[in-house]
Order: structure tokens, then C-alpha cells, then sequence
């Protein structure tokens, strides 16, 4: 998946206050990009002890920011997994979402449902023309959504792609910095589902299965060059 390198820094649990705290950091964006994980598992992909994984998690677990549950996977002791707390996901806030959430509000309560409509009409034009912008016409399908990754990483959104089969992928976002919005307005959620499908091409298919509003860790969307005469 197109993310940056978590395992940038080889900090050790105990060196100073500074490493403990910047790889604390690390495993919090690991866990909020990857989802729940065993010690072990974090601790090969941040290039640490196993002990100090569980030194760190255990930290991060005291300050609310994790939690674990045991998960029974075949025979013998339940296997203990790691995941991000509502308030560990708080560390990735919203961009001014009281704001946001007090100007759709407004614009509601002053202009109707139509002109909030034709306010997010107006806003999915202007995504529409940067996003086309910075993707421009033809090349692949892998190419095409790593452009899109890429500039919606730039958003906010840790979006990267997976190749789930030659020629099936999916576009994955991590975060959703405009999730309060998106919550108290599900036309933001249309709106950028039809972003993506008008700036992929007709020649593809988008579906979102997996979707931050509605409980789920991620967004995620299964995108495939669409069958001929579909």
C-alpha cells in the first residue's frame, strides 16, 4: 500500500522522554493505518524489541490511547490484539470540524436543504477540477488511483492503494478529516463517491464497502476496469 515509512526512527524504549515519545507516535499512526495488530506484529514493522512493543503499548494503554482484546485463532491460548481507542483516534483529529459542522448548520438554517445542496454541488466541481488536474487523462488503472491517493493523502485522508488481483484494487483512507461533517451530512459521502468514479473514467467501476460513518475502521473502495458492454 502507498504510505510512508512507519519505521523511520529506531528509537528504544528507555533511551529519553523524546524517542519513547516520537515512537509511541509511530506505533499510534502504525495501528490507525494497519488496525488492530498483535505486539509482535508492531514491533517487526517499527524495527523494535517485542518487549518494548508491549512496554509502549502497555503506556499507551494506561493513557487510554489503545486498547486489547483476545482473539482465539485455532487451537491453544487466545492470541492478544492491539487496536486504537476512540480517544487514540481522536490524536487524528477532523480539520475545524466545529466550524465546519456550525457553517452547514448556517447554511441550512438561512438558505434550506437546496442551498446546502447546491453548496456541496459547488464544492464537488472545484474537488473535480483539481483532482483532474492532477491525475489527467489515460495511463493504467494503478496509475490513475495513485495519482488519486496521492493528492487525497495530501487532503489529510492517508489514502493508499492495494492490489487486491491484476486489475482489481482497493482505495483505501485511513482518516477522514472531515468526519464530523460527513457524519451530520451524508451528502459529502455521495458527493465524493461520484468525485471518484467521474475522475477514474467510465471505463471503470467504483464501489465503496467499507465506510468511516458507519462504524467501519476505514473507507475503503474496490475499484476494477468495468466489463465491456456492462
Amino acid at each position: 500500500m502507498s504510505q510512508g515509512n512507519d519505521s523511520q526512527s529506531n528509537a528504544s524504549p528507555g533511551k529519553d522522554g523524546q524517542g519513547d515519545e516520537r515512537s509511541r507516535e509511530r506505533m499510534l499512526f502504525h495501528l490507525k493505518t494497519r488496525g488492530a495488530q498483535m505486539a509482535a506484529a508492531i514491533a517487526a514493522r517499527l524495527d523494535m524489541t517485542p518487549a518494548g512493543a508491549r512496554q509502549h503499548l502497555l503506556k499507551l494503554e494506561t493513557d487510554g490511547l489503545v486498547t486489547s482484546h483476545d482473539r482465539q485463532e485455532g487451537r491453544g491460548r487466545p492470541k492478544k490484539y492491539w487496536e486504537l481507542s476512540p480517544r487514540g483516534h481522536d490524536r487524528f483529529p477532523d480539520r475545524h470540524s466545529d466550524l465546519t459542522l456550525d457553517l452547514l448548520h448556517s447554511v441550512r438554517d438561512l438558505f434550506g436543504e437546496p442551498g446546502l445542496q447546491r453548496l456541496i454541488a459547488h464544492r464537488e466541481q472545484a474537488s473535480l477540477s483539481a483532482y483532474r488536474t492532477h491525475i489527467g487523462e489515460g495511463g493504467s488503472l494503478r496509475r490513475r488511483l495513485a495519482a488519486l491517493a496521492e493528492i487525497r493523502s495530501r487532503e489529510g485522508y492517508m489514502a493508499g492503494i492495494i492490489e487486491e488481483e491484476p486489475g482489481r484494487f482497493l482505495l483505501v483512507e485511513n482518516h477522514c478529516p472531515i468526519c464530523a461533517a460527513a457524519t451530520a451530512c451524508q451528502g459529502l459521502c455521495r458527493s465524493e463517491l461520484a468525485i471518484f468514479r467521474a475522475v477514474l473514467g467510465t471505463d471503470v467501476h467504483v464501489e465503496r464497502v467499507e465506510h468511516i460513518p458507519a462504524g467501519a475502521r476505514r473507507c475503503a473502495y474496490r475499484v476494477r476496469l468495468a466489463e465491456r458492454g456492462a
